[in-house]
């Protein structure tokens, strides 16, 4: 099937689990992970519609950012060496991995002047040692600290699920994120609004969506790989 056939598909099942739980669908924005394509697949996501696209690796991001400048919204969606920070801060429009202060410190030290950088606070919700995150008791207060750098803006939380074959055992996963970020916007931190949850992945978007997913991450149920 086509990206285009693969969406409407996508598009469907976004759209039932957003009336199962009396949301709308425009609440949800699809990012196309195209860490694993190339340059033509990623040109048949942005004509399908798709507007947002994801790279995990920076030599992966800098390829796409070269290849479509201008044509979409830029997600950075996988851990970022402090050292590379350099080599994607004004390329990229959004930042999914922020987890730690050294990080935060590059951040600031290289956004260009006048810029916002826009990021979600990487949390490992499930507690796997596998996987990058902060953990939950330690979000808030690393989410406070981030006010002395005033070139970041928090936008939202991020998590990953563990894989599971039955997609139904991720959602304590992403209802304590959502339950997490409600937490975040009660204390009201102004460089913090925080609206955004980022999760889901093409395994189990449909159960992120019903717990308030506005942004999912999907890579093969679009593209067939």
């Amino acid at each position: 099937m086509s990206v285009e056939e693969n969406l409407q598909q996508v598009n469907q099942v976004i759209q039932s689990a957003c009336e199962k739980v009396g949301r709308k669908k425009e609440e949800v924005t699809i990012v196309a992970v195209t860490k694993y394509v190339g340059n033509d697949k990623t040109k048949e996501v942005l004509e399908a519609g798709i507007e947002h696209i994801g790279e995990n690796r920076v030599e992966g991001a800098l390829e796409k950012w070269e290849a479509f400048q201008g044509q979409a919204n830029f997600h950075f969606i996988g851990t970022l060496q402090s050292r590379k920070v350099k080599q994607v801060i004004d390329k990229y429009d959004y930042f999914h991995s922020l987890d730690r202060p050294s990080l935060a410190k590059e951040f600031q030290k290289r956004c260009p002047e006048g810029k916002k950088i826009r990021c979600f606070v990487q949390v490992n919700v499930s507690g796997e040692a596998s996987k990058f995150g902060l953990a939950p008791e330690e979000t808030i207060p690393f989410i406070e600290s981030l006010k002395d750098y005033p070139a970041i803006e928090v936008i939202g939380l991020m998590t990953m699920a563990p894989f599971e074959e039955d997609p139904e055992k991720t959602r304590p996963v992403f209802r304590g994120l959502r339950e997490l970020r409600d937490e975040v916007q009660s204390q009201r931190f102004p460089h913090a609004p925080c609206t955004e949850l980022s999760m889901g992945m093409s395994n189990d978007y449909h159960i992120a969506v019903e717990e308030g997913a506005t942004i999912v991450r999907l890579g093969s149920v679009l593209m067939n790989e």
